[in-house]
């Protein structure tokens, strides 16, 4: 069967693929991974790639990948795989990075900083438009060509920068105030970095990222690990074969 691609405008789908497909969450968080491998692959020169070498570039399995690129339109063609260009539209139209998002960040500690000259975000179709922070002494940095404001300017900021996603990145305590100021701001995606859950409207999407959990997870398959080649008869670490990244 020949690669379709569906959706490459709000409401031109034809077919059984909607213009703007409804997809499963997993696949949703498995499609920057997708997107990561492909450009990697395009950038090394490959026109086309079978789902077998695209799920393995992305750390998944080749069927959930099949199954996930056809919630897209995408099928392949057999004996050839996929077309990379045409993948990539495809998947940067449904994450919406055909056009280029404004981000700002709120906390500019030593993670905001980082975070602030961060090259994966222009590259990935974001640009980090503003700094916010509540502390007097932080207000006026210079940060990457950014001057850093105070929070209390968010609200006007967000309107003229047309500020699309917000990043928490400040201690846990002054999160959910930062998070009210990006709701009544009209900011309605959230990132936060801090380690603690943000109360929001059923309309604001959040995204937690907190490395700490990461870890413990980590911790879990090491103390696993452990425990299974303690056993009689337990596998070794070299014995117990390839296995598909955690938490794809």
């Amino acid at each position: 069967m020949s690669q379709q691609r569906h959706g490459s405008t709000p409401g031109s789908g034809s077919g059984n693929v909607p213009a703007f497909p409804d997809l499963p969450e997993a696949t949703i968080a498995r499609l920057p991974e997708y997107l990561r491998a492909l450009h990697n692959l395009g950038e090394g020169g490959a026109d086309t790639i079978s789902s077998e070498g695209l799920a393995a570039a992305a750390g998944v399995n080749s069927a959930k990948l099949r199954k996930d690129l056809s919630h897209l339109g995408s099928y392949g063609t057999r004996g050839v795989g996929y077309d990379v260009a045409l993948l990539i539209e495809q998947i940067e139209y449904v994450l919406g990075l055909d056009q280029r998002r404004a981000v700002c960040l709120v906390g500019v500690g030593n993670l905001g900083h980082a975070l602030a000259g961060y090259d994966g975000f222009a590259s990935r179709g974001f640009k980090i438009v503003a700094l916010f922070d509540a502390d007097a002494a932080k207000v006026g940095e210079q940060i990457h060509g950014l001057t850093v404001r105070h929070i209390d300017e968010l609200g006007q900021v967000a309107v003229e920068e047309s500020i699309a996603i917000g990043v928490i990145a400040t201690p846990a305590g002054a999160a959910q105030a930062v998070a009210d100021e990006l709701v009544a701001a009209g900011v309605t995606s959230i990132l936060n970095f801090a380690p603690c859950v943000l109360s929001v409207p059923g309309n604001v999407d959040v995204r937690k990222v907190d490395l700490a959990i990461e870890l413990q997870i980590l911790s879990f398959h090491e103390h696993r690990k452990a425990t299974l080649t303690a056993l009689p008869g337990g596998r070794s670490a070299t014995g117990a074969g390839s296995q598909e990244a955690v938490g794809s």
